[in-house]
């Protein structure tokens, strides 16, 4: 195997995350959000959904959102919208916000509960609107077609769906791309309810390359209602290779959910700073600043007034160098104290120290002092000798 996929990522705290929190956050504070945001180095972000504010009455100010934030340069501010008037909301905010480049695409819920209760559309009418779409492609001259496929994995209404149920119905839509002459090149496999494995995902993700070779954009949308998303990306990126695409979702803190799925704020997803963390430390350099990151989901915490999910904004990323903890540093036992890795020692000022002389170790050679000899080690790594005294 060939290195690792292209990795292309949206946030999505703005819209997947605001969308089951307090509809009373003001619009200048979500701004203020977004802006930050804009600053971390993140490429894409999902501001908002145009989407009826009576039933989601946390996007009902997304037009002074879109017209009150400052974009930058770079960065593709995206939008969802499920159904014609809301493409033509959002149609009256391109520039700032960015054009659909993913709208060709034929669309399967693997469960018509959640279709229903989500889109107000049954499998059939589903099924319906794929000629649409086709036709739609081919006559403004697309040459790659899409596929999506929501619920892959399972439903908390209707169970589990085998990759045989998958298969079919991949199959059926690539069909219909192909007898129009239209090659199928991505796929979206969307989990809103929290049902894929890590293995199981793994081996659909081999099983799609066998039989249709030409897919070689991947794009997860996955929740993380059970802890396995991250595992998840994981196999990903042990399945996929340097000719393909993986196209992830993830949420500042975690913060997101549906309320459709049955599981509300519980749904929610990867938080961007552990997922932005992974993927660096696995030699996929993202152009985020981690740092900057985390600030912004301390900042999400101080307008939500919750703390929010994830990992690596409460213990930090791993540290190196000269971000190596001070080792005379006092008992940390609260998440604030552990704030250490970012603000320093301010965060644990006025703590006793229970050390009475200063910590040190043939490991950290800046604190020996200089009667101390080096230590030599053996070939497991071991110390094995060392003279002198601290």
């Amino acid at each position: 195997m060939a290195g690792y996929p292209t990795v292309l990522h949206t946030e999505e705290i703005m819209r997947d995350g605001l969308q089951c929190s307090d509809e009373s956050i003001p619009v200048s504070e979500k701004i203020r959000l977004l802006n930050a945001l804009s600053d971390t180095g993140l490429k894409e972000i999902a501001v908002g959904s145009f989407v009826s504010p009576k039933w989601t009455p946390q996007m009902a100010c997304i037009e002074d959102l879109v017209a009150g934030f400052t974009p930058r340069p770079g960065i593709r501010y995206t939008y969802s919208a499920l159904n014609e008037k809301g493409l033509q909301r959002a149609k009256n905010y391109v520039p700032p916000l960015s054009p659909r480049i993913r709208e060709y695409s034929t669309k399967y819920s693997m469960c018509e509960v959640f279709a229903i209760r989500n889109s107000n559309k049954t499998q059939e009418k589903e099924v319906m609107n794929w000629p649409k779409q086709i036709a739609k492609a081919k006559a403004d001259g697309i040459a790659y077609g899409g596929i999506s496929l929501s619920c892959a994995w399972g439903s908390n209404w209707t169970g589990e769906f085998t990759q045989d149920q998958r298969m079919l119905a991949i199959d059926r839509m690539y069909t219909m791309w192909a007898d129009a002459g239209i090659t199928v090149q991505r796929i979206n496999l969307a989990d809103p309810m929290s049902w894929a494995m890590p293995h199981q995902l793994e081996q659909q993700l081999i099983a799609i390359k066998e039989r249709w070779p030409s897919i070689t954009d991947f794009n997860l949308h996955l929740h993380n209602g059970r802890g396995l998303a991250l595992a998840s990306v994981c196999a990903a990126l042990t399945v996929l290779d340097s000719g393909d695409t993986l196209r992830l979702q993830s949420s500042l803190g975690g913060l997101a959910g549906c309320p459709y799925c049955g599981n509300g704020q519980a749904a929610m997803m990867i938080a961007t700073e552990d997922l932005m963390h992974l993927l660096e430390e696995m030699g996929i350099s993202t152009g985020v600043d981690i740092e900057a990151l985390i600030k912004c989901v301390w900042l999400a915490e101080e307008i939500l007034g919750h703390q929010l999910f994830g990992f690596v904004s409460k213990a930090g990323p791993r540290p190196r160098f000269d971000k190596l903890y001070p080792m005379d540093m006092p008992r940390i036992e609260t998440i604030e104290h552990a704030k250490h890795f970012l603000l320093g020692a301010s965060a644990y000022a006025g703590m006793p120290s229970p050390w009475p002389e200063p910590i040190r170790s043939y490991q950290r050679p800046e604190s020996m002092n200089d009667d101390r000899s080096v230590s030599t080690f053996d070939s497991k790594g071991l110390k094995s000798s060392g003279g002198g005294t601290a």
